[in-house]
């Protein structure tokens, strides 16, 4: 798309005029307007209204220059969200003696709306919410009865503000939030979410690559986990099927997602809250593919495969409110890896169909790094000639342009 500065150069140019005639016609200096036209400044709007007049634009100018001066603001506004749920998540882990308000039917909805939702919007949500609870945490508002409630509402929608910052890509922030979830916990006695928010710290440390520390977060989770107890072990152990995996132990990588089996069929109390802090059928399928699929191919593959079929399948005949879009896109991203393990070229291109027409604001962070692992793969001196393989490869490189 042209921008700003590429327009005015253009429109000068089809108008037949020099930077100093167009200076002499808006009023402005030749050197500023020099930078307008190279985008080292952001030209002023009486200097776009002026120099659309003079080129004959026919508000073209001025229409660009208010879309961009729209990105800009909205640009602006995020960052100063981001800035400001940062600032708060540290505040809440240094906090010894936090109190939080009673915010349990909203941490329920964001829980269960972020599966299916962008993570822009559900980070402005959790903000929101958890400014409500810290200005009630500082004032006192609350019963003493509801204190350690109130720690762990204020702990999810630190989770969620993890989550959201995750899939934007920024592990930093990320941990940070996740941190406050932990502290929050801790403060809380609640178990539950002390095992999520380790589960959580191994996810941002995989997404780091850093399997080490993310194998770490994961044993160091298990000491919150009772038999039974809902979901926890499992996700668990799904978390360190993934950290064995990339760190290339085939093996011990498979005897966790076993683990995982065993861990699921002995739950007898289910997750106290579902959606972000649930562990579905789904979602444990999900993990055991995107688990696999760093191995060498094989056997692996063939569960690997099998596992992202069952996850896709379980999500589009299951509950809507267990249903995580996302999650359901890049296990097609993990099928089609599988698929490209096992030299099944034409199902791998399948598989990736209906994630190669998201718009922008789909594409989170984990779906652009996975999409570009297919394209490398496919890009493989083994598959030179073979048309789908390069048909793919560029659907996949004009995605993420």
């Amino acid at each position: 798309m042209t921008t700003f500065p590429e327009l005015l150069r253009e429109r000068r140019i089809a108008a037949r005029m020099s930077l100093a005639e167009l200076a002499l016609r808006v009023r402005y200096d030749r050197t500023s307007l020099h930078h307008f036209e190279t985008g080292r400044r952001p030209t002023p709007l009486g200097v776009a209204e002026a120099a659309d007049e003079a080129t004959g634009s026919d508000g073209a100018l001025v229409a660009q220059w208010h879309r961009e001066d729209a990105d800009r603001r909205e640009a602006a506004a995020v960052h100063r969200t981001r800035a400001a749920a940062l600032a708060m998540s540290r505040d809440l882990s240094a906090l010894a003696d936090l109190d939080i308000a009673e915010l349990e039917d909203g941490v329920s909805a964001t829980a269960i709306d972020y599966l299916a939702s962008p993570p822009g919007p559900m980070m402005e949500r959790a903000h929101m919410l958890r400014g409500e609870a810290f200005e009630r945490l500082r004032s006192g508002h609350h019963r003493a009865a509801d204190r350690s409630d109130l720690y762990v509402a204020a702990g999810r929608l630190s989770g969620v503000l993890a989550y959201a910052l995750l899939d934007m890509g920024d592990a930093v922030e990320a941990l940070a939030h996740a941190s406050a979830a932990g502290q929050c916990a801790l403060f809380a006695g609640d178990a539950e979410l002390a095992a999520w928010v380790a589960g959580t710290k191994s996810l941002i440390a995989r997404f780091q690559g850093d399997y080490g520390q993310a194998l770490e977060f994961v044993r160091d989770g298990y000491q919150w986990v009772g038999s039974g107890h809902g979901t926890g072990e499992a996700r668990l152990r799904c978390g360190e099927a993934q950290c064995l995996a990339n760190l290339g132990d085939s093996r011990a990588a498979n005897k966790a997602l076993d683990a995982a089996e065993l861990a699921r069929e002995q739950i007898r109390r289910d997750d106290s809250l579902g959606g972000l802090f649930g562990f579905s059928r789904a979602k444990q399928s999900y993990y055991a593919g995107s688990s696999l699929i760093w191995l060498e191919g094989g056997h692996d593959a063939e569960r690997a495969a099998r596992e992202a079929t069952e996850a896709i399948d379980l999500w589009k005949s299951g509950p809507a409110d267990e249903r995580s879009l996302d999650d359901e896109r890049l296990a097609h991203i993990y099928l089609a890896t599988a698929r490209v393990q096992l030299d099944d070229v034409e199902g791998a291109a399948d598989a990736l169909t209906p994630v190669l027409s998201l718009p922008v604001e789909d594409q989170i962070s984990w779906i652009v790094k996975r999409m570009d692992r297919v394209a490398g793969m496919l890009s493989a001196p083994r598959y030179e000639g073979n048309q789908t393989a390069s048909e793919t490869v560029e659907a996949i490189n004009g995605l993420a342009a």
